[in-house]
C-alpha cells in the first residue's frame, strides 16, 4: 500500500515540476568524458571505449529531470568545436584527466581559451578531475593549483 501511495505522490509531482537542462562536456582527448557519460546514464564502467569522433548526444533523464548532454571529442581537430556546443547551454562540464601530469597544462590552456570566447560568457563551468582513483593522481588541491 506505501508503495502505491508513493508512486501516486510521485506522478502528482511529475505534473507540477518537471526539468530539462543541457550541457557539453568537453576536455581533453582520454579525460573520460564519454566514460562520464556512460555511467551516469547507465551505472555501468566499461575500459572498452572508443575515442569519440566529432560528437555524441545523449539524453538521460533522472526521475523528473531531463538533461541533453553533448559529449565533444577532446583531439586537438574537435576543439575549435567546443564554442559552438557551449553556446546556450545551462552548463559547461570541463573534464581534465588529474592522473596525466604532462597534459594539465594543455588542458588549463584550452580550458582557458575556452572561458576567454564571449559566448561562452555567463555559463556556470565545472572542473571535473576524472581519474583521481588512479596511482599519482593529482588531488584537489594540486589539481586547483595547476588549472
Amino acid at each position: 500500500m506505501l508503495a502505491l501511495m508513493n508512486r501516486i505522490l510521485d506522478w502528482f509531482r511529475s505534473l507540477f515540476w518537471k526539468e530539462e537542462m543541457e550541457l557539453t562536456l568537453v576536455g581533453l582527448q582520454f579525460s573520460g568524458k564519454t566514460t562520464f557519460v556512460n555511467v551516469i546514464a547507465s551505472g555501468q564502467f566499461s575500459e572498452d571505449m572508443i575515442p569519440t569522433v566529432g560528437f555524441n548526444m545523449r539524453k538521460i533523464t533522472k526521475g523528473n529531470v531531463t538533461i541533453k548532454v553533448w559529449d565533444i571529442g577532446g583531439q586537438p581537430r574537435f576543439r575549435s568545436m567546443w564554442e559552438r556546443y557551449c553556446r546556450g547551454v545551462n552548463a559547461i562540464v570541463y573534464m581534465v584527466d588529474a592522473a596525466d601530469p604532462e597534459k594539465i597544462e594543455a588542458s588549463r590552456n584550452e580550458l582557458h581559451n575556452l572561458l576567454d570566447k564571449p559566448q561562452v560568457a555567463g555559463i556556470p563551468v565545472l572542473v571535473l578531475g576524472n581519474k583521481r582513483d588512479l596511482p599519482h593522481a593529482l588531488d584537489e588541491n594540486g589539481l586547483i593549483e595547476r588549472m
